[in-house]
């Protein structure tokens, strides 16, 4: 049986009823399936958002809700201007939503895949290498496919632990790549080893799995295995050698203070001197102990200070550019007083990221992306903890004790424009 044939109509003339196919990745959009019938307002709203301009439908599994016919009707009585605002501010809130469901979406999809070709990278090395290549090239297309993108961060209870480092690592990694010009066959080779640099981890105990200050010299001396244990599992796998390279010197520093090989400078592999750099900003977010967690804007301070001499200063320049002064998860007060969390930054504007602002006459769940950019009188004073919030501010604005990123198109959050 042919297939009806599919026409195109613009995503602005969609209609209920309609049946649509998305032909895009399976990472591009929310949706469980790429072809479906059109039975919600919401649905709607959400492929208005995936910055597509035309969609193909099938006429003949369509049956459309009826266009309204002006047949010597009244006019319609004029809107009011406050339920134009309100109906603004819904589609906005609307397209917000749409495209944060959309990023978490992706990240969840991305961490079932990391879950089950870890479970089989011994038992059946090929297939959890192809598993590998299909995952990261899924992530480079979406990211290649965005002229334009900005770091994103997610609610904190999407992926499990045993994935999230990884994954993020990966998301860092492969917009750090990106930013520093690399061509899309090293971004793949990138890709690789920042998702498999901690493969070697399962061969150690659960308690030595995660860096801990508190522990013994024997058990730092058991947790560094976790590199010899990843490269034996990588050759299992039959990994080209550049991602071989950035699992065995993810933890070798610029400085010669790294481990295993205290490898320094330019015996660091380019990828690795990326990876290198974004595993350590996630596991200082992110640490094994969450009393030692770091605020993002801490945790960039600390790179850029502390441990300058870690990383090479080209790459750490550029990863400071993409992160924004205030990296997304930071908590700041504004120049008018009030507090506020980043949730956006675009490193072409990394000093006007986008933020939630704590405000007690808008539900939290209402509350829009305002887009610092176009604030001209409103600009970030200062990075603060969250334990120096007041408990309404803390409670609205819900700071993160996991920090999870993803990328979403640079646009998808410029509707909101002011703070009322």
């Amino acid at each position: 049986m042919t297939e009806p044939q599919a026409q195109f109509i613009d995503v602005a003339d969609l209609r209920i009823g309609l049946f649509v196919y998305i032909d895009l990745g399976w990472m591009s959009h929310p949706f469980p399936l790429n072809s479906f019938k059109l039975h919600s307002p919401a649905q709607i709203a959400t492929i208005r958002t995936l910055g597509i301009e035309r969609i193909r439908y099938s006429p003949e599994k369509s049956d459309p809700e009826p266009e309204p016919v002006e047949v010597g009707e009244a006019p319609p009585e004029p809107v009011s201007p406050q339920e134009l605002e309100r109906q603004k501010r819904r589609a906005l809130l609307g397209e917000q939503n749409a495209s944060l469901k959309m990023c978490e979406r992706q990240y969840t999809q991305a961490s079932r895949s990391y879950k089950q070709l870890l479970e089989q990278a011994n038992s059946a090395p090929d297939k959890s290498r192809a598993q590998s290549q299909v995952l990261v090239e899924d992530v480079i297309r979406q990211l290649q496919g965005l002229e334009e993108s900005s770091i994103r961060l997610l609610s904190e209870q999407i992926g499990d632990r045993g994935s999230q480092h990884s994954v993020n690592v990966l998301v860092l990694s492969l917009l750090l790549g990106k930013a520093c010009g690399l061509g899309e066959a090293d971004l793949q080779e990138l890709g690789i080893g920042a998702l498999l640099h901690d493969i070697g981890k399962q061969e150690l105990p659960n308690r030595l799995r995660w860096d801990d200050e508190q522990f013994t010299s024997a058990e730092k001396k058991l947790y560094q295995e976790h590199v010899r244990h990843g490269i034996a599992l990588g050759k299992k796998m039959e990994l080209s050698s550049a991602a071989l390279l950035c699992i065995a010197q993810h933890h070798e520093a610029a400085n010669g203070s790294g481990y295993p090989m205290r490898l320094a400078g330019e015996q660091i592999s380019p990828l690795a001197r990326i990876l290198a750099l974004t595993n350590q900003y996630d596991s200082l977010c992110n640490p094994g102990n969450p009393a030692a967690a770091q605020t993002p804007h801490e945790a960039l301070s600390t790179i850029f200070s502390r441990l300058k001499g870690r990383f090479d200063g080209q790459t750490m320049s550029v990863f400071i550019r993409m992160m924004g002064v205030y990296p997304p998860g930071s908590v700041v007060q504004l120049s008018d007083e009030s507090y506020a969390m980043v949730v956006s930054v675009n490193s072409s504007r990394p000093l006007k990221p986008r933020l939630i602002i704590y405000d007690p006459q808008i539900p939290k769940e209402e509350a829009l992306v305002v887009d610092l950019e176009r604030q001209a009188d409103l600009g970030v004073r200062r990075s603060i903890k969250p334990v120096q919030l007041p408990r309404q501010v803390l409670d609205y604005l819900s700071p993160r004790q996991h920090i999870c990123y993803f990328f979403e198109r640079a646009s998808s959050l410029a509707g909101g424009d002011d703070t009322s």
